[in-house]
């Protein structure tokens, strides 16, 4: 049995493993960047907890991959999506958060009171874990939509919408995110179709008019994407009406696919309950079915998803965390 050793908040860090990037134990350690993620881990700190966010990438979640993000509170003229959670992370490294981008969290596990955090490279424990590791685009898997991937197929119009100025292409889906990416679209690209599976669009009534009035839009609405064509690059898309049964081939240059999302909670399964869908199920103090672990943001099981309800969740989280290790004291 390895030798144990106690932590700042009392419980046990096994000597035998590497603890943190500071050499302490944390009270609480954040899974995921996004909104509801750094949210916690402002409220966290605040609390006078010690606190380590954890993200795969670089922070921000979905968010920065947004252009203009108008129904946050706060910004009467919109702000750019980078810019808003550039501003999250400088406000949670002024409280002094310790975060630790490009770090994956590979399985979340429980040893007695405390808990086990494991990367490629750390076993970090804690008695508190908030996860709000958020979604990613969810693909089709359609004939051409892996092979044309990043020549011509895209999830993100931020990080590739400049590649097809003067080009014609295709968004998939009119939901928000299909509609705000594809306004951000329209200022480099030379027209877009819109392709929706439903008979109708989903997204904001503002967004569906002020596209809809725009010259270089139009919509297939009721119809499936069935393939994405072309040789070394996308030359056309296959669609389907689901009516007539009939299918098209449009010729297009590029695919920005918007199909909805995934949540990041692979390496929950052995874990943390999980709903059909694979997001979190929490309470509303945002409790896990496992003590101490939370969940907050996109990742949870819930039907709203949006910026500011992912900061709620984080909120909400990180307090519940605080009476959590309170209670573990007492």
């Amino acid at each position: 049995m390895k030798d144990l050793k106690i932590g700042l908040t009392g419980h046990p860090v096994s000597s035998g493993s590497k603890e943190s990037v500071t050499g302490k134990s944390f009270d609480v350690i954040i899974i995921g960047g996004g909104p509801a993620g750094l949210t916690s881990a402002i409220y966290a700190t605040r609390e006078n907890l010690s606190t380590l966010l954890l993200e795969k990438i670089s922070c921000g979640g979905l968010p920065a991959t947004t252009d203009i993000i108008e129904n946050y509170p706060g910004f009467p003229e919109g702000i750019k999506g980078m810019e808003l959670v550039q501003k999250f992370k400088e406000q949670a490294k002024r409280f002094g958060v310790n975060i630790t981008e490009y770090k994956e969290v590979k399985q979340v596990s429980s040893e007695g009171n405390s808990l086990l955090v494991e990367t490629s490279d750390n076993t970090y424990h804690t008695p508190a874990v908030i996860v709000g590791s958020g979604s990613i685009p969810k693909k089709l898997n359609i004939p051409g939509e892996k092979e044309f991937m990043g020549k011509g197929v895209s999830y993100c119009a931020i990080c590739d919408g400049p590649l097809f100025k003067d080009m014609d292409i295709a968004v998939i889906g009119c939901g928000n995110s299909g509609l705000q990416e594809g306004e951000f679209l329209l200022n480099h690209v030379k027209n877009i179709t819109f392709i929706e599976y439903l008979p109708y669009m989903t997204g904001a009534r503002i967004l569906q008019e002020k596209l809809q009035k725009n010259e270089k839009a139009e919509f297939l609405l009721n119809h499936a994407l069935t393939g994405v064509n072309g040789g070394d690059f996308v030359e056309s898309v296959t669609v389907k009406d689901r009516n007539s049964g009939e299918e098209k081939e449009i010729a297009v240059s590029g695919v920005f696919i918007y199909a909805g999302f995934l949540p990041n909670t692979g390496f929950l399964e052995s874990s943390v309950k999980l709903d059909d869908a694979g997001y979190i199920i929490t309470d509303e103090d945002m409790k896990t079915s496992v003590p101490g672990i939370f969940g907050a943001g996109d990742v949870r099981s819930k039907n709203i998803r949006q910026i500011d309800t992912a900061c709620a969740d984080g909120t909400i989280a990180a307090i519940s965390a605080r009476n959590y290790i309170n209670e573990l004291k007492s």
